[in-house]
């Protein structure tokens, strides 16, 4: 039902999905890269809510709920390849396929779960661990130790200022748990970015399989 409609594309860096307040037309199936959810916040300060990548999908539940706005502002910050398909036409498949809404509502369901822990984390956990936790997401979705990424990137997924994020960084490179270059790579050494990370990463990704292995469905974390 959906796969005649798929358009498949390749997404850069920092390409814009949607933004907050406009209507989202288009449904994304990521198969590379990442996605990430942003507030926009009245003084310019952006942080991120939510982490999408090949597991799940941009805009399946905006989608069902007809012509709304979307309250969220969705950006790539890592480049990747997706299947896109209109939002009437996956409204249209999902009205009549009790399979895609069924996995329409575990994907809501993670989606959720991951909302809640990262709303914890931020409040209750210092910026390095945070760092740390989000860089273990990103690996999971990308499957590569090297991550394209900025500083002022993560200056923006976190909502702090980006000399914050130069302070811990060193802190991680003096762990050995990251090494960057110039060129926005940061390479990581995954069992020590653990060490460095709050408990909330691995909860997270804990639960989450879970309700994936209740289903029956296999997640497509690595």
């Amino acid at each position: 039902m959906l796969a005649p409609h798929f358009r498949n594309l390749s997404l850069k860096p920092n390409a814009l999905l949607v933004r907050s307040g406009e209507e989202l037309d288009q449904v994304y199936f990521p198969h590379s890269g990442a996605v990430t959810l942003m507030i926009d916040m009245p003084d310019g300060q952006t942080v991120a809510t939510t982490l999408i990548g090949r597991e799940g999908a941009v805009g399946p539940l905006l989608s069902i709920l007809g012509h709304s706005q979307s309250s969220v502002t969705a950006i790539v910050r890592v480049a990747g390849t997706v299947s896109q398909i209109s939002a009437a036409k996956f409204r249209f498949a999902y009205a009549r396929s009790p399979a895609i809404r069924h996995v329409v509502e575990l994907h809501t369901r993670a989606l959720f779960l991951q909302l809640q822990h990262v709303a914890a984390c931020n409040a209750l956990h210092p910026v390095e661990a945070r760092i740390a936790r989000w860089l273990l997401q990103l690996r999971d979705r990308v499957a590569d130790d090297v991550l394209p990424l900025t500083q002022e990137a993560l200056a923006q997924l976190l909502g702090v200022q980006r000399t914050t994020v130069t302070l811990e960084m060193s802190k991680l490179r003096a762990a050995g748990a990251i090494r960057s270059d110039r060129r926005g790579m940061i390479e990581i050494d995954r069992p020590r970015l653990q060490a460095s990370a709050c408990a909330c990463y691995a909860l997270m990704r804990r639960r989450i399989d879970g309700m994936y292995a209740e289903e029956g469905a296999t997640s497509r974390f690595e």
